[in-house]
């Protein structure tokens, strides 16, 4: 019986962990004779074998040289496929008796096998049959799978193991994968597609045919974060594939066979009709509209002026997109959203609008919306005309022109105004949502200014609901902004922006209160802390702080502009205009308005509220906004976050802080893609971290690498001189921490930067260029430029060891050291370059300065070693001889001990070129 086997193998597993191995021995062997199960006896012969293996391990122990237990062990270790054991283990018995044919023969053969498995194992034919025999055995261990799966992941994204998964039938078997319906199995199969889809046209649109698009958005379409967005990333690759990353040449069957126009139709056709279909899921629909963001809207509208794909997008899915920003949660029968869709589709809109190139293009999409608006509006339904106003907010929070022209429509503001009276809370809800959403751009929002104030009291007061109040509070705190930072243009009376605000953070601190709600909290401190009496007591509110840091850390995306506008205000890292003293008289003469600043806008109140915000932990919520999809995150809001971390990054002692939270690596996404203000600010915060950090903790891994290219931009001319000397100082840490950091310095073209700077009037600046070629010199291809006739480098750093500047003078000094060193060919071009060299050396030599002297002596050493008996003779015809005599005679000092060995050297050197003779006075 089976289960009387299992039984004695369980016993049989006891005795061998307690030690007693005769006694497992006897229970597998009595388990074998009762096992009818070839999977279970197959296991039960092996721990049989284990047990053999170790009784004959303990034979060994005893006596080394007991042959019949070694190649008894032998068999044994064969027997449980641990071939490589086996062999060293016939390799002993062969050496004690070299003439045992038996050994010789098992030797022979162990040796065979091993080779055969080697080859199999490494073969990627079997490997990737193997990986697939793996995955698709349901009762293989998990932590295989896993591997199998990571394995094939990484198979697929080199170009010759996809080809291989792709000529061994991968794809039926991947599609086998998805078939089971296990989120893991499907994961690796779409990011494994997604690997052989890349940079390869021909493979992607077979891939395509294969798997069909529809297929391919069923998966997307599951409610399941991590598949939607693996699967979009395979849309992603196909796209690009189809459209350009593939950079083979196909000849002249391109034209015929890959044409992917139809393919690329199909893709775009079925991803508009998921937007607005029941069946997807809310991750789905994001994905989509996300897809559609990307590749619909032209990346770059001077260059390319076909913009087909956002006209065929308007006229079969605009209405869809409408369709989604219209949804109102709280009403049946909707479509499944997250928290982000709505404002994924806002952002979608925008970005077909502006793509749009004359005002035909223009106004069919406004009438479109205007007709889909009309279609919803029914007195007699609420439901379908509070759908109309919803999709009016997408519309205001997208395009605003096109929705700011609605509202102005007859009846739309009457109708948001009688919806605000409505006994149904969701009908008031949506209506101060359009409302404020209305009031968006002060100079257009008059009609509001005007009317909407008294109406937003007016609810306030009278409304007992929480969702209701916070929200007409966060409209009154939109219109009491209207004067931005200046302290003279409040809208309210003196004091209620702090009682409106002190609203806000009570609500934002109420766990009780729904995320979406508590969002509005937020979205109204974003406009008062331009109080800056509102933004100091915030930052005072630590539990204030921290329930916003949590709320930026949370799925809802849409909550980070709010949050990034508030961290803005509460850090004065907003543009700031230039106030000439002679205008702001002429303004005060003519009576026209001039900005005040608030006494606590100035410097030493920022700085405390920096302090606090760093204690809250605003770094580790920055580091998790900065991860947020790309369609939410827009380049201003990138920008303003790079303001943040700036602002943040100026006091030095803070930079650890912000290293340690995982700052530094949060900033190199922010410095790489934006505005060119955001880049550049990022970029200036990198490189304050990079000038005093260990670049292996501040970036770690791989990042550390794309740090360089954010630090040369800021080498540019146009960039001011702070942000030039910190980028300097940067790139010097950064060069004397590796050479593949200097090679990668070198490839992004940051030395003839670095060179023009050193010619810099500014001392500081001309010293960090030095200090940064220093660190640079022992790369060979900077070398190799200093060895090139027809320019003045090496001129220039022989010139610089002579300034007056000591810092200076160490930089060139041991700049001059390394490349006389490195190359001797520079020995003597050295003395070609300027007639001064030599007195310019001796005075290196006879600085008091010990760091300084000893680079002198060690260039002396290296003109000396150069195999160059001219030179080395007229140095020891100069006044150099002496110099390094006197150093070289001196005592030992701990202080001075390298210079007086570095003179020691020169002087037993020039013995050895026999250009002077030995004394006896030296130690």
């Amino acid at each position: 019986m089976t289960s009387d086997s299992i039984q004695l193998k369980d016993e049989g597993n006891q005795h061998f962990q307690s030690g007693d191995t005769d006694k497992a021995i006897e229970c597998y062997s009595k388990a074998i004779k009762a096992c009818k199960d070839k999977k279970v006896l197959a296991i039960i012969y092996r721990n049989r074998s284990a047990c053999y293996l170790k009784k004959v391990s303990s034979s060994i122990d005893v006596d080394a040289a007991d042959i019949k237990a070694l190649y008894r062990r032998c068999q044994a270790l064969e027997k449980l496929g641990k071939l490589d054991m086996a062999f060293k283990d016939v390799q002993r018995c062969a050496t004690i008796e070299p003439k045992n044919k038996t050994f010789l023969e098992t030797l022979r053969r162990l040796g065979a096998d091993i080779q055969s498995k080697l080859k199999s194992t490494f073969s990627t034919d079997s490997r990737v049959q193997n990986m697939f025999d793996i995955l698709l055995d349901d009762e293989m261990e998990k932590d295989k799978r896993e591997k199998a799966a990571n394995n094939l992941i990484v198979l697929s994204r080199e170009d010759a193991g996809a080809e291989r998964i792709f000529e061994n039938n991968g794809v039926p078997l991947l599609l086998n994968m998805m078939e089971t319906g296990k989120p893991e199995m499907i994961l690796a199969a779409v990011r494994t597609l997604s690997g052989m889809c890349t940079g390869h046209k021909a493979r992607a649109m077979a891939i395509i045919h294969m798997v069909g698009v529809d297929k391919m958005c069923s998966i997307m379409a599951v409610d399941n974060e991590e598949i939607a967005l693996a699967t979009c990333n395979l849309f992603q690759c196909i796209n690009d594939s189809l459209t350009g990353g593939d950079k083979r040449e196909y000849g002249k069957e391109e034209a015929l066979v890959l044409d992917s126009s139809k393919d690329l139709k199909t893709i775009l056709l079925s991803l508009v009709e998921m937007v607005a279909s029941k069946k997807v899921s809310g991750h789905g629909r994001d994905q989509a509209l996300n897809l559609l963001i990307k590749n619909v809207p032209r990346k770059n509208i001077k260059k390319n002026n076909d913009n087909s794909k956002s006209l065929f997008t308007i006229d079969h899915g605009l209405k869809k997109i409408l369709k989604v920003c219209g949804q109102v949660p709280e009403l049946p029968d909707q479509l499944p959203l997250t928290d982000n869709t709505q404002l994924i589709a806002s952002v979608l809109l925008t970005k077909i609008y502006d793509d749009l190139t004359c005002d035909p293009e223009r106004d069919n999409f406004r009438d479109i919306c205007d007709e889909y608006i009309k279609s919803k509006i029914d007195p007699n339904d609420m439901d379908k005309t509070i759908h109309a106003i919803n999709t009016i907010s997408g519309l205001l929070q997208g395009p605003f022109d096109v929705g700011n022209a609605l509202v102005g429509r007859q009846g739309i503001m009457e109708m948001m105004v009688a919806l605000c009276g409505s006994e149904r809370e969701v009908d008031q809800m949506v209506a101060v949502e359009a409302l404020i959403h209305s009031s968006s751009k002060m100079s257009r929002a008059s009609f509001i200014i005007t009317n909407g104030v008294s109406l937003l009291k007016d609810i306030y007061k009278k409304t007992t609901n929480e969702k209701i109040k916070i929200r007409s509070l966060v409209g009154l705190c939109k219109l009491g902004s209207a004067g931005g930072d200046d302290y003279a243009l409040r809208q309210f009376a003196e004091g209620s922006t702090e009682k409106l605000a002190k609203q806000c953070r009570k609500w934002l601190c109420n766990p009780k209160i729904d995320t979406r709600t508590r969002k509005w909290a937020i979205e109204g401190l974003a406009y008062l802390t331009n109080d800056a009496d509102v933004k100091d007591d915030f930052v005072e509110d630590e539990a204030a702080l921290k329930a916003m840091f949590e709320l930026a850390k949370s799925k809802d995306k849409t909550i980070i502009y709010s949050v990034a506008c508030t961290l803005v205000n509460c850090t004065n890292c907003y543009e700031k205009k230039d106030i000439i003293p002679e205008l702001v008289q002429l303004a005060k003469f003519s009576k026209q308005h001039v900005p005040e600043q608030h006494p606590k806008d100035k410097k030493d109140f920022i700085e405390k509220r920096v302090k606090r915000l760093l204690k809250a932990g605003i770094i580790s919520a920055l580091a998790v906004m900065v991860k947020a999809d790309s369609s939410i995150l827009t380049n201003h809001t990138k920008e303003m976050l790079s303001r943040v971390f700036l602002a943040l990054s100026l006091d030095p002692k803070d930079r650890g802080t912000i290293v340690a939270q995982g700052g530094g690596k949060a900033l190199i996404p922010l410095a790489l893609e934006g505005t060119d203000a955001g880049k550049t600010k990022a970029s200036h915060a990198i490189a304050k971290i990079a000038a005093i950090s260990n670049p292996e903790i501040a970036f770690p891994g791989e990042r550390v690498y794309e740090v360089v290219r954010p630090l040369v931009s800021l080498l540019q001319t146009d960039k001011d001189g702070l942000q030039n000397f910190e980028a300097l100082r940067g790139l010097t840490n950064l060069a004397g921490y590796s050479e593949k950091l200097r090679v990668k310095i070198v490839k992004e073209k940051a030395l003839p930067e670095i060179e023009n700077y050193m010619f810099e009037d500014h001392d500081q600046i001309r010293q960090a260029a030095t200090e940064c070629m220093c660190n640079l010199v022992s790369c060979k291809e900077v070398q190799d430029r200093y060895l090139e006739d027809g320019n003045d480098k090496l001129k220039l750093m022989v010139l610089l060891c002579g300034e007056d500047d000591d810092d200076l003078q160490v930089a060139a000094a041991g700049a001059l050291a390394m490349l006389t060193g490195a190359q001797k060919k520079l020995c003597h071009k050295l003395t070609l370059v300027t007639t001064q060299w030599l007195e310019i050396l001796q005075r290196l030599c006879l600085q008091t300065i010990p760091s300084i002297q000893h680079r002198g002596i060690v260039i002396v050493y290296n003109m000396l070693n150069s195999d160059d008996s001219e030179l080395a003779k007229k140095l020891m015809e100069s006044e150099l001889l002496e110099i390094l005599s006197v150093i070289g005679k001196a005592e030992d000092n701990p202080k001075r001990q390298d210079v007086i060995d570095a003179a020691r050297t020169c002087l037993v050197k020039a013995m050895d070129l026999g250009l002077i003779k030995p004394f006896t006075s030296l130690p």
